[in-house]
């Protein structure tokens, strides 16, 4: 690519969509079993966790719950990634998204029910 046809910081479409990308997973037979155990088993986990919370229905069952639905959704992810249907980018954007969400989900759920917190307090009172 000649350098008149290249704009620095600019990012093409093409390389936004994970085209081309070299060392990519697509199509590998043992990654896409690791994949689907992982989704069985978080898939497992999240029915769990979705019993859990409604049976319980407070407030920290149901962060808990969208923490491991995330956690499920990330194995989702994953798949179609080895699958060939979300792009290398687009998968790393929405794990490391995703990954966020998990860690701030179950981070509140701790912080907001500890002992002494807020919401704690004002049971007691």
């Amino acid at each position: 690519m000649s350098a008149a046809r290249r704009t620095p910081g600019v990012v093409s479409a093409t390389s936004l969509l994970g085209a081309g990308h070299a060392g990519g997973v697509e199509g590998s037979l043992p990654v896409l079993l690791v994949v689907l155990v992982a989704g069985v088993g978080t898939g497992a986990l999240f029915v769990v966790s979705l019993l859990a919370y409604v049976r319980r229905r407070t407030t920290q069952y149901l962060l808990v719950c969208l923490a491991v639905g995330a956690l499920w959704a990330r194995s989702i992810v994953g798949a179609g990634t080895v699958l060939g249907y979300v792009p290398m980018t687009i998968h790393h954007l929405l794990e490391h998204s995703l990954d966020f969400c998990i860690a701030g989900l179950v981070l509140y759920a701790v912080y907001a029910h500890a002992p002494g917190s807020l919401e704690n307090t004002r049971k007691s009172s």
